[in-house]
């Protein structure tokens, strides 16, 4: 089940720490652009968790950039739950809630370097493309950009 959540919680504190700790094993530090604790409280951003029975399966958040456009932020799966669709269900959901406040765009940055191949397929998979920066980003080689428009018509399947 997805719902909203508090990133203050226990465990998922503890997959936020795994998330950050990946993202800064991989990626130099000046580019790692995956959100904190406190950024992840901003009043612009919409927590997420996916749980079966009470076991955390993983995050994600949405930040809102402006009326038309939103940013997908802070996915993660549980290494345990992998390959089981939760990061797909958790794009979707997301993709929702910001069909559902009124975006037209949904964006988000993502690594380049190997580790970040199979986030990069999952968001392929979901629609989305390769753009350029967008909001504060700035060209980076280590930053992969990719955006999906929301269309009238998906904005009519999902309501």
């Amino acid at each position: 089940m997805i719902a909203p959540d508090d990133p203050r919680r226990d465990d998922v504190r503890e997959l936020l720490e795994q998330h950050l700790a990946f993202a800064r094993s991989v990626t130099p530090p000046e580019h790692v652009h995956a959100l904190d604790l406190e950024g992840l409280l901003d009043p612009s951003v919409t927590f997420f968790s996916i749980r079966a029975e009470g076991e955390l399966l993983g995050v994600g958040a949405l930040k809102q950039l402006d009326s038309d456009h939103a940013e997908v932020k802070s996915m993660h799966t549980a290494t345990a739950a992998r390959r089981r669709g939760v990061g797909r269900a958790m794009v979707d959901h997301l993709l929702a809630v910001a069909t559902e406040r009124g975006a037209r765009r949904v964006s988000l940055e993502t690594g380049t370097m190997d580790a970040f191949a199979p986030a990069r397929a999952l968001y392929a998979e979901a629609g989305f493309a390769p753009c350029g920066p967008f909001g504060d980003y700035e060209e980076s080689p280590t930053s992969a950009f990719m955006t999906r428009s929301v269309t009238q018509e998906a904005r009519e399947l999902l309501s």
